[in-house]
């Protein structure tokens, strides 16, 4: 399991990685032609959106596994005990909070195929903003399940 969780971080982080890459390579890219040729790219928000949802929600998995989110030791020094607890809980409410978000996300894709929605300068079918979402969402929903189930990373 460690092996295949590593795995699945690595392609997480990277995947993640390359979209925020791309993300500003392209912004810079649009910056330099804007100034030197005062000619912008048609539909660079778009594509930035799209990458911008590709770099978080991508992410997310990883940063799960990793048992890296932003804390706020509070109350980490006055009771150390409670702490595993404290995380087992929160990683059963983050479990029920993306499960949830993943199936209205489900149903709010569902939609924007079977309408063809698609955006309005580059016409890109929405349904490409809601795969990563999606991959995400589920991928953190089965993370926050690994956390809950395996005791070794709630020890910190």
């Amino acid at each position: 399991m460690p092996g295949i969780r590593s795995l699945f971080v690595k392609i997480c982080g990277y995947s993640a990685a390359v979209a925020l890459a791309g993300m500003m390579l392209l912004t810079v890219l649009d910056v330099a032609l804007r100034s030197a040729f005062n000619y912008p790219m048609r539909g660079t928000l778009e594509i930035i959106e799209l990458l911008l949802a590709c770099s978080f929600f991508l992410a997310l998995p990883a940063s799960f596994l990793r048992d890296e989110h932003i804390l706020v030791d509070m109350i980490d020094p006055m009771v150390p005990n409670w702490v595993p607890t404290l995380k087992r809980i929160a990683a059963l409410f983050t479990l029920v909070v993306t499960a949830a978000m993943a199936w209205e996300g489900w149903k709010t894709a569902q939609d924007a195929l079977i309408f063809n929605d698609v955006t309005s300068d580059l016409s890109i079918p929405r349904i490409l903003y809601w795969i990563p979402v999606l991959l995400g969402l589920a991928g953190a929903t089965i993370a926050s399940l690994v956390m809950l189930i395996d005791p070794k990373p709630m020890q910190k």
